[in-house]
């Protein structure tokens, strides 16, 4: 727990200075100080600072949004030609995803993915699906979303509870 506190803290600073880009105003700085450390001892009071509260950066969670970056790049560039060429080409579809993620954090991790790729939101979830609409028809292909739900749950280490391309029950991973 003590750990995750210092990573929060550190996290927490490096934002706070990233976003500021002050470092020469003591006043601004000793604000900034007592702003993160008021977080960092708020969420130690509640006691939910764990592994979902800190995002440990490790290996696989930068590779995927290293990733991410390039969908969010290739989806921006798609959208960008549908919105701008002459006929404004876009198709509108609301399609189901299945989402056979066993934690929340998987569940979470994947809707948001969807949700920040550009031209597509992940509308509702519900149990093992989610409602998303696309702005572009070519943007629900199956094969895609089932990728990016693997790529989700692979970086948050969820076991998948079932193949999402067949929706077949796959042995589940037990971590102990």
């Amino acid at each position: 727990m003590i750990r995750s506190a210092l990573v929060l803290l550190v996290l927490l600073s490096a934002f706070w200075l990233a976003l500021s880009g002050y470092l020469d105003n003591p006043v601004l700085l000793t604000v900034g100080a007592i702003s993160v450390l008021l977080v960092v001892a708020m969420v130690w009071r509640m006691k939910i600072i764990d592994t979902e509260t800190v995002p440990y950066l490790h290996g696989k969670s930068l590779g995927y949004f290293a990733w991410m970056f390039v969908q969010i790049t290739k989806s921006n560039i798609e959208v960008v030609k549908a919105v701008l060429s002459p006929d404004m080409e876009i198709s509108p579809k609301l399609t189901k995803v299945p989402m056979p993620h066993s934690t929340d954090l998987g569940r979470v991790t994947f809707a948001n993915s969807i949700t920040l790729t550009p031209g597509t939101v992940s509308v509702e979830m519900q149990d093992d699906v989610i409602l998303v609409h696309a702005l572009l028809a070519s943007m629900t292909d199956p094969k895609a979303f089932a990728d990016m739900g693997e790529r989700a749950a692979w970086a948050v280490s969820d076991p998948m509870l079932s193949d999402p391309m067949s929706g077949k029950s796959v042995p589940r991973k037990d971590n102990k």
